[in-house]
């Protein structure tokens, strides 16, 4: 029986609590990091970002515990050299421009290939890693798994500002992150081989030096036998990321039990899916997607609802239910994007929408 592993990553924001801007921090987090949890956090990019990664993970209780244990250092630490640590998806108004990039040989050669894109990169997001033992299995359920990314992701949406403007998006983090190659939701692929041979081509012909350089949403993973999640915005919450982790988890473990009945779910393709995903980046849970069996538009909260009752009978198994519970609160009180507009609304003040961003990342630690 699959195990259904995690490894969860997320990316944060290092902020000055004086002018609320992005600010490197110059390793230093990282260093004193390494200390306590060796290779768990680690440089990024950009020299304001930190990226942290729990341990391989059983269940959503062990990762709940890494993850809310990897904020609570990174924040302290942060905090012991004057600096803060925000979960958005962008940050509300800093400039990329006046961001240093780090010193490490492969974040020059992305730059000097990606040019612009590179350097304007400035996103924050979540990887959700789903153990998969074999890798025939993973492009199987990979392939029927992209067509609950934009339900997911609208979820999670958790950048409407970029540079000091309301882009009029719930989620502008990927309309970035588009200007890098090999990017968005990934093809279907009709078999390992098909996407190895895939991998191998661009390998040979200069494209790429490995497969870590394919950025898709979601991705066999090139050297972890995992399924790797890569649609999400940074959630501001701990409670949202479990949320987001537990769904992916389920979805892997519905999908893997319909394997073992003989049944599948329908394999649609990218251009159909794009359209979900682009609703998703603009309306978050506000708007509508289209149901392709049906063909018609529903509203978006009603398909989150339905991939509920979808996943249903795997969830006691695996143990998610309670985190699960939290998409209701989502609803309820709206996501990461939502919440940001709002306090934004109030004073029409960048700094309050900041300021409100990391004291939601802290709570619950």
């Amino acid at each position: 029986m699959n195990e259904f592993t995690l490894g969860v990553e997320e990316e944060f924001m290092v902020i000055d609590p004086v002018t609320r801007e992005l600010r490197s921090h110059e390793q230093k987090i990282v260093d004193a990091a390494q200390k306590i949890h060796e290779d768990q956090v680690k440089a990024e990019m950009h020299q304001a970002v930190v990226e942290v990664g729990t341990h391989i993970c059983r269940n959503t209780t062990e990762a709940r515990k890494e993850v809310t244990k990897l904020r609570g250092t990174v924040a302290q630490l942060a905090g012991d050299i004057g600096l803060r640590i925000g979960a958005a998806g962008t940050h509300p108004f800093s400039h990329w421009q006046h961001q240093l990039i780090t010193d490490h040989p492969r974040y020059f050669e992305i730059v000097d290939e990606l040019q612009e894109a590179a350097r304007s990169n400035l996103i924050f997001g979540l990887h959700v890693h789903v153990g998969i033992q074999s890798r025939e299995m993973a492009i199987h359920i990979a392939n029927q798994a992209r067509y609950f990314l934009p339900h997911v992701y609208a979820l999670s949406t958790n950048s409407p500002f970029w540079e000091g403007r309301n882009t009029g998006y719930k989620s502008f983090r990927t309309k970035v992150f588009d200007k890098f190659p090999r990017t968005g939701i990934p093809d279907y692929f009709a078999s390992i081989e098909d996407y190895d041979n895939y991998v191998k081509l661009l390998v040979k012909t200069n494209c790429i030096d490995n497969a870590k350089k394919i950025w898709w949403d979601l991705r066999v993973h090139p050297f972890f036998e995992t399924i790797e999640f890569r649609i999400c915005d940074c959630p501001m919450l701990i409670d949202e990321t479990m949320v987001f982790v537990s769904l992916f988890q389920a979805i892997c473990a519905k999908l893997y039990k319909l394997r073992q009945q003989n049944m599948k779910f329908i394999t649609y393709n990218r251009a159909l899916i794009n359209e979900n995903k682009w609703r998703a980046a603009r309306y978050g849970i506000d708007g509508k997607m289209i149901d392709f069996g049906k063909e018609l538009e529903v509203n978006t909260r009603s398909l989150v609802l339905e991939l509920l009752d979808f996943i249903d009978d795997v969830v006691d198994d695996l143990g998610c239910r309670d985190d699960l519970q939290y998409i209701h609160k989502i609803l309820e009180h709206g996501t990461g994007a939502d919440r940001q507009l709002a306090v934004f609304n109030q004073n029409n003040n960048f700094e309050d929408v900041v300021d409100y961003i990391t004291t939601q990342t802290l709570k619950g630690i």
